[in-house]
């Protein structure tokens, strides 16, 4: 006789009726269901010992809240008890489908004339990145959003990007102004040599064509910057 599989699946179906996230979803909506519920929905079984509410559970404790999750590798899920290696996969699929929808979710009624709202806007999409992006926000002359676009995506220690590809959409929508913003990996938004050379070309860039560079972002984390602000403005330091 073979060993028998300690990891024989525990289904939806198979938890207490009054506990299905399930029937709670078709009966009340998405909205009635708390975070557990609703990772566990999308996890749907568990593992023998560890019904699919435990491990959703679990993730969310672990994380120390469901938002928090977005920051996860898929080393991070498979250390969680029930989490294989489809199942990190797919919450990693998902994790980067929540960070696009985040990144994509513009409003072009929203004002960005301050640093601290850039940085606000950006620090969920950034969360996690273990790369270097560049963006541009394209704004009319009151300073409201057009356009965001991602520029580049860099490798693990550099994001390069030259001045034409920065304000090609600028120009093709008819933008007055632009910030740049781009993140650090490491959390600390402390300029590099390169970030500070590539910020006075834009500079130079934007006055040759009159479309005014308001700002260089760099975003990182509260936790990892001296400051403990988060984030790193050319403008406020007297770069721009």
């Amino acid at each position: 006789m073979g060993t028998p599989n300690t990891y024989q699946t525990i289904r939806l179906r198979d938890i207490a009726t009054a506990e299905r996230p399930q029937e709670r979803l078709e009966r009340l909506g998405p909205t009635a269901l708390s975070d557990i519920e609703l990772l566990a929905m999308l996890l749907r079984s568990g593992t023998q010992g560890m019904d699919v509410l435990s491990i959703a559970g679990k993730l969310i404790s672990e994380a120390g809240s469901l938002a928090k999750l977005i920051t996860w590798t898929e080393d991070d899920f498979r250390e969680v008890k029930g989490i294989g290696k489809v199942k990190a996969l797919q919450l990693l699929t998902l994790m980067e489908i929540a960070r696009r929808i985040l990144s994509q979710n513009t409003n072009s009624s929203k004002i960005f004339d301050r640093p601290n709202l850039v940085f606000s806007h950006f620090q969920p999409i950034v969360a996690g990145l273990e790369v270097e992006k560049f963006w541009i926000f394209c704004l009319n002359r009151r300073n409201r959003l057009l356009k965001q676009k991602e520029i580049s995506s860099g490798t693990a220690s550099s994001s390069l990007v030259h001045p034409r590809e920065v304000f090609r959409e600028a120009i093709k929508i008819g933008a007055s102004a632009i910030i740049c913003i781009h993140n650090h990996p490491s959390g600390d938004p402390s300029p590099s040599s390169a970030d500070i050379k590539i910020t006075r070309q834009l500079r130079d860039a934007s006055q040759a064509i009159d479309i005014e560079l308001i700002d260089h972002l760099i975003i990182g984390t509260p936790e990892a910057d001296p400051s403990h602000f988060g984030f790193y403005s050319f403008r406020e330091a007297g770069i721009l």
